[in-house]
């Protein structure tokens, strides 16, 4: 999870020490949930004394969809949990007792007067189910983003969140496990006789056919066979969600960084530096978080933002904490713009260049491996991650791309017409092909996120972020070979896109180009929030006015950005809401994140104005910008 070759302070003093308390935990937690199942699991409702009795026993886990599953690592994962649910069911089978204790049982004797030993289909049949149960666990973790840590928008104490999840994950488990008994024996009715047969022969046990074999109607409607599972299987999954909503909880625990040190050993450690790390993700978080609260509740931390450094009077905190806030502000606005320039560039092809043949070889590539990347988008120096892991380290981190598991692909060779239309791509023999624009790019009036020279002039961080330059064209026509193998190209995507389970497998979700911009704005939510409450702290609390020379950048990067989710939410699906799951240990707070950064955004620039109020009219800003502003402090927005 962490890369070992990276010396981080946080790594060694923080998480370490945060992830060993949340295995402890499920460790102590252990026994009480293990008694729990050996109470339930040794009821007897006509012998009432029996089952308190305990059992000794050895105490004892679409396309690129599916290329996710089938990765190798995750096999070697997938593989891991079903050893860890076949060892929990053996030692669930042994704690029960009876007929589920051993794979091998006397049944009766052969002519010569010796015993012969049958297989025991129960305890085989308790021993795939936990198989099955591991890998049902794997494959949800990945679909579901079981492993995506989100955080808390209001912070409580590690008990009483621990106490208020605790039903839901205890009723997680309890359906999961009802399901996953249901799709077992069904599975079990019609492939039953394979493992049990392979296994028989392997280990020379005979089989009883005086009992009524599993693999059958009759063999399956067993209420004693059915409650043991359930209940053997609830045991399992609580295991396991135990110890993933620890260790949520531990991880995400709010974390205080000093605003500035007195040593210099101790300045990476300082909030500042912290907020520039581009490797350890979880530390960045937990910062941008800091930083949150910090503004909002620390009347002496923020005075500490608002200091001058000693000597040389230098607002060197403010600046390195605004300047990486507007930084994260400014690459989400790049992000929007180059999506929204690809959605309405009308299927204009651009020209043929070296850099797009390896796009063309790298997207046919793609369509195989069942990877997606953004369409245009602009490479960016903050590697943010999205839900698919928040704690993994990137080494050499700079040079990654800002993206999301979810993507369009419109080089694919099984992208619908739809979906190159969404993108820009069009049929060449479609009207509005070639240098026809349509009447929705004809009256687009100027962007408002055109850079500001006098930003660029004084060295001051951008007010809006550049849009991309388009790459240049080919000096030379493509060769024989090239020409003809671009031909094949097209003939077998032509003929793969007219096939239904092509076109299935490959179509693009809905959703999920507007879920992948916005997946990783909890950060941007943060540096918002930040941001705005330093800015409106600053008008009573800052007594150099170091926040009043960047007051222009920060009232244009807000604007340019609320300017670029405007138009965001105007795409198609864009404003559309996901499905709420009946219970899910996975987090899917990603997917409604888009709607939490617009609100942060307009709660952001209202808290701004309502404090400067008409004051702003006297900040150096566009026409264009000082209109928006206006709209805000007459509550129009």
């Amino acid at each position: 999870m962490f890369s070992l070759k990276q010396n981080s302070w946080f790594i060694r003093k923080v998480v370490i020490w945060r992830a060993v308390a949340s295995i402890a935990w499920s460790v102590l937690l252990l026994p009480v949930t293990t008694a729990v199942f050996v109470l339930l699991s040794r009821f007897s409702l006509f012998h009432p004394i029996q089952w308190i009795s305990v059992v000794p026993s050895i105490p004892c886990s679409r396309m690129a969809l599916l290329g996710t599953v089938l990765h190798p690592r995750q096999c070697v994962h997938s593989l891991v949990y079903c050893t860890m649910g076949m060892l929990v069911m053996w030692c669930a089978s042994v704690t029960i007792g009876g007929r589920y204790s051993t794979l091998g049982t006397p049944c009766r004797q052969s002519e010569s007067g010796e015993v012969v030993t049958c297989l025991n289909e129960y305890h085989l049949f308790l021993l795939l189910a936990g198989a099955f149960m591991g890998y049902s666990h794997s494959f949800l973790g990945v679909v579901q983003n079981m492993y995506y840590v989100s955080f808390q928008p209001i912070q409580q104490y590690k008990y009483p969140r621990f106490k208020g999840c605790l039903p839901m994950v205890v009723k997680c488990s309890v359906i999961q496990a009802l399901y996953s008994a249901r799709n077992f024996a069904a599975l079990y009715f019609f492939f039953g006789y394979v493992p049990k047969t392979w296994i028989s022969s392997t280990l020379n046990l005979q089989i009883d056919s005086s009992l009524q074999p599993l693999d059958s109607l009759t063999g399956l409607l067993d209420f004693s066979l059915l409650y043991h599972l359930s209940i053997s299987g609830a045991f399992l999954y609580l295991t396991w969600y135990l110890t993933v909503l620890l260790f949520r909880i531990y991880v995400t625990e709010a974390y205080s960084f000093p605003v500035q040190s007195t040593f210099t050993e101790d300045a990476e450690q300082c909030l500042p530096k912290v907020l520039a790390e581009k490797n350890t993700l979880v530390m960045k978080f937990l910062a941008l978080q800091d930083l949150a609260l910090l503004s909002q509740h620390s009347l002496s931390r923020r005075l500490e933002v608002f200091n001058l450094s000693q000597p040389g009077g230098h607002p060197h905190n403010w600046n390195a904490i605004s300047g990486e806030c507007l930084c994260l502000l400014s690459e989400l606005t790049q992000r929007l713009v180059a999506h929204q320039d690809a959605v309405a560039s009308n299927g204009r092809v651009k020209s043929q260049s070296a850099s797009s043949d390896t796009r063309s070889a790298s997207s046919s590539s793609s369509v195989v491996s069942g990877t997606e990347d953004i369409a245009e988008t602009p490479r960016l120096s903050v590697p943010l991650r999205t839900p698919g892991s928040v704690f993994k380290s990137s080494v050499g981190g700079a040079n990654r791309v800002l993206t999301a598991p979810f993507t369009p692909d419109v080089d694919s060779p099984f992208s619908s017409p739809a979906i190159r239309r969404l993108v820009g791509q069009q049929d060449p023999h479609s009207p509005w092909s070639g240098t026809v624009q349509s009447p929705h790019i004809m009256r687009r009036g100027p962007k408002l996120w055109s850079a500001s020279t006098e930003s660029q002039s004084n060295g001051s961080p951008p007010g809006s972020p550049a849009t991309v330059p388009s790459p240049p064209a080919a000096s030379q026509k493509p060769s024989f070979l090239a020409q003809w193998l671009q031909n094949r190209r097209e003939q077998v995507k032509s003929f793969l896109a007219k096939r239904v389970l092509i076109m299935y497998l490959f179509n693009k979700l809905p959703e999920a180009s507007s879920q992948a911009l916005f997946a990783d704005s909890q950060a941007h939510i943060w540096a918002l929030q930040g941001l705005s409450h330093l800015v409106a702290a600053s008008f009573s609390e800052d007594q150099f006015g170091v926040v009043q020379t960047t007051l222009p950048n920060i009232l244009s990067c807000l604007v340019v950005l609320l300017e670029a989710v405007d138009r965001h939410f105007k795409l198609p699906h864009a404003s559309s809401k996901p499905v709420r799951t009946l219970c899910s240990m996975g987090d899917s707070t990603y997917k409604t994140l888009r709607f939490a950064l617009r609100a942060a955004l307009k709660t952001a620039i209202y808290k701004i104005t309502t404090t400067f109020g008409e004051h702003l009219n006297a900040v150096n800003i566009s026409t264009e910008h000082r209109k928006r502003l206006q709209q805000f402090l007459e509550f129009k927005e």
